[in-house]
């Protein structure tokens, strides 16, 4: 009647002694490092930027981050120079946003993918080596919703330079706290709005930097 229990209890013990080595054994890993709060307020400023970029031409952002720390000499702007040649940048990348709102595309009988500037007439397409019937160059043209997205693609990606650090010390090397968690919460609240309006009202384009058109 004792037989199995005891059996029970021998098989607990040779299990606890199996595992004891394995847990003596074990890494133990070393405590995460505390960070400031500058090092948490950076760390959150990248991740909301990188969800921000998503709502951008993918070539334009990606041209800001590769030329960025050129542009600003990684923040070192001492000269007037270089402040003006950050800013022709900014510019330029802002009218690209603009402009690749306006873009579109479709695939010609062959399914390969033409791109095309809207007008008030329809699509233009940018190589004229393809052309779309009268009644499906009416599906493209030129609307309010067009000039409202180019809008918000403009203060979404200010809101990305602000999270730039190589901007921001270019600009305003040395920010006071109140500067500097205005510069967090500016872009936040950008991102946010812009986020939802873009939400609200969906952009039906395909246009270059955005996805592909299916059809």
């Amino acid at each position: 009647m004792d037989s199995k229990p005891q059996n029970h209890d021998s098989r607990v013990i040779l299990l606890e002694e199996t595992q004891q080595p394995l847990l003596e054994n074990a890494p133990i890993l070393p405590p995460k490092p505390t960070k400031t709060p500058a090092q948490k307020a950076i760390r959150k400023s990248f991740k909301i930027s990188a969800h921000l970029a998503n709502l951008l031409p993918t070539g334009t952002v990606l041209a800001f981050q590769m030329m960025s720390p050129v542009f600003t000499q990684q923040g070192q702007c001492h000269t007037f120079i270089s402040q003006l040649r950050t800013l022709c940048l900014l510019a330029l990348c802002c009218f690209s946003c603009f402009i690749l709102c306006f873009t579109d595309s479709f695939r010609d009988p062959r399914g390969k993918v033409r791109y095309g500037l809207a007008t008030a007439r329809g699509l233009w397409v940018i190589d004229g080596s393809a052309t779309l019937e009268p009644e499906e160059t009416a599906k493209y043209r030129l609307s309010c919703l067009d000039f409202f997205h180019a809008f918000l693609s403009v203060l979404v990606f200010a809101a990305v330079a602000m999270f730039d650090k190589n901007v921001v010390q270019c600009f305003y090397p040395t920010p006071s706290e109140k500067a500097r968690q205005f510069l967090i919460a500016i872009p936040i609240g950008i991102g946010v709005v812009c986020s939802l309006l873009f939400v609200a009202f969906p952009s039906k384009r395909h246009g270059i930097g955005y996805p592909l058109s299916r059809h």
